[in-house]
């Protein structure tokens, strides 16, 4: 006698085969347009950053290094190679010649915070206090007149630590009496640290010391307080994850992806 279950099952398991041969999986790359055109442009000056936040890394060299790196191998754009500028001190040095009537020596805001918090200690509030360089169209025509007019690059850079606390939810394995496993989630008390990463990017043209485009960015990264995760392998973690968009500015990006097609 034929077992019809069998033979039922063997019906159903040859059609899915033959289903799955029917189908076949490609890469396609979605292309982007760069947010701004840097057509006019030959060359880019990553110039340097008002960095503050935690005093394990520095906020100015290191993106300045990063920035360059990746424009090299990324956009069509000649990197100029140059010393990144100290734009803080900078900053400071210009509140200093606007504000010479403060010779009573109560000093301006910005000598307040130098003075109590350090250089790498300013919070995101104190960083606003710097802004007016990047409105200072003639020091950045200048500038690019000393390196041929190019795109500049420029901004500020606040890195710090942080921690969270609280009930988290994660997946743990159980085995019954027979060793089949099964995951099930559980609530617990965890306390977390990490970062937070939060740049921004100012674009300057060369030519005339103008603002021509200005973004945002924010990352933030939690560890186990169990993990000693360095300060600087953190900036690098955050700073890959917003690099797309950055370079996004500036030249072609695309978006990888797959599509499954009928044979």
């Amino acid at each position: 006698m034929i077992d019809l279950t069998k033979v039922f099952a063997s019906t159903a398991l040859l059609l899915a085969v033959s289903a799955c041969t029917n189908y076949y999986e490609i890469g396609i790359e979605t292309p982007l347009q760069p947010k701004l055109d840097v057509s006019q442009f030959q060359r880019v000056l990553i110039a340097g950053f008002v960095a503050g936040g935690t005093e394990d890394i520095d906020g100015n060299l290191e993106t300045a290094r990063l920035l360059r790196s990746q424009l090299r191998s990324e956009s069509r754009l000649q990197v100029i190679d140059t010393d990144v500028l100290d734009l803080l001190e900078i900053a400071r040095n210009e509140s200093n010649s606007e504000n010479q009537q403060a010779a009573n020596g109560n000093g301006n805001n910005s000598e307040a915070i130098e003075n109590e918090n350090g250089q790498n200690e300013l919070s995101e509030e104190d960083l606003e206090a710097y802004d007016h360089i990047f409105a200072n169209i003639g020091y950045w025509r200048q500038l690019g007149e000393e390196h041929q007019n190019p795109l500049i690059v420029t901004g500020t850079i606040h890195f710090t630590p942080h921690q969270r606390s609280g009930m988290v939810t994660r997946e743990r394995e159980i085995y019954d009496e027979f060793g089949r496993r099964s995951v099930a989630p559980v609530r617990a008390y965890r306390e977390r640290r990490g970062f937070i990463l939060s740049p921004k990017f100012i674009f300057i043209d060369g030519r005339t010391g103008v603002t021509i485009h200005t973004e945002r960015h924010r990352e933030e990264v939690l560890y186990d307080v169990s993990s000693n995760t360095p300060a600087l392998s953190s900036y690098f973690e955050l700073m890959d994850r917003l690099m797309p968009a950055f370079l996004g500015a500036l030249s072609d990006q695309s978006i990888k992806g797959s599509r499954v097609l009928l044979k």
